[in-house]
């Protein structure tokens, strides 16, 4: 007999199947199209004007880009699916019946969500590559850090929608917390530009850290203890999301 979470994990799977297509342009034809041109139509113009750090604007953006698209994707598969499923669907309260434990519910659904990120971030770095913008075979990893990127940004929200009552709360979630840290992470520019003041809202989001990581791993650069704290301080974010996620589950679907 399967696990409990693979369980769970099929049932979100055997569910995709069926939506998958509705999903392909915006986790994959959109942000490659976006890098194509920025990266290489606007990057003209920034890289006549000087390199960042001697490399081209291209490659130094894919890296935010894949980190900011894993944050994105996580954030869509986090925010209205949760809240369908205790709302309008109930599929959590026959989870609950079913029986299984609140950890296995919200443990296969972050499989689920690791699944979609991870290869969403490998296609994205196949098709990169494609155009000469990674430099380093470290470059592979870079999906299995977008994918804790994703478990980051997922297990806080998925807290978040379980005490919702009304969906209006995610648009506002998405302007004021995720649109500004994809513009704000260091995706397009160094946190180091923004003035003092506004860098520490950039270093404490979990996007920065994976950009910092993603960035090392497709120019092969970095000390190997700034990534290990980048990757601890994206750990924690899993594990207090984690965490905040079973109490809210518990006390919506137990009391």
């Amino acid at each position: 007999m399967a696990h409990p979470t693979l369980a769970v994990l099929e049932f979100n799977l055997e569910g995709y199947r069926r939506t998958w297509r509705g999903s392909v342009l915006s986790s994959f034809v959109l942000p490659i199209l976006f890098v194509i041109g920025f990266g290489l139509s606007v990057g003209s113009f920034v890289d006549a004007g000087g390199r960042l750090g001697g490399v081209s604007y291209l490659d130094y953006i894919v890296p935010g880009m894949i980190a900011s698209t894993a944050m994105q994707v996580a954030f869509g598969e986090s925010s209205w699916p949760v809240m369908s499923k205790f709302l309008w669907i109930r599929t959590y309260h026959a989870m609950v019946a079913a029986p299984l434990r609140i950890a296995d519910i919200v443990g296969g659904d972050l499989l689920f969500i690791l699944l979609r990120v991870v290869s969403a971030s490998a296609v994205f770095v196949a098709i990169t590559a494609i155009f000469g913008a990674l430099h380093s075979a470290w470059a592979i990893t870079v999906p299995l850090v977008a994918g804790l990127l994703g478990l980051a940004t997922a297990a806080p929200i998925f807290a978040y929608a379980a005490r919702l009552e009304v969906d209006g709360y995610f648009p506002l979630l998405q302007r004021f917390v995720v649109i500004p840290m994809s513009l704000f992470a260091g995706v397009f520019f160094p946190v180091e530009s923004l003035p003092v003041g506004l860098r520490p809202l950039a270093y404490v989001s979990p996007l920065w850290h994976a950009v910092e990581v993603c960035r090392s791993a497709t120019f092969g650069t970095g000390d190997i203890y700034p990534i290990v704290g980048h990757l601890g301080y994206l750990a924690l974010w899993v594990v207090g999301g984690f965490w905040l996620a079973r109490l809210s589950f518990r006390r919506r679907l137990i009391g």
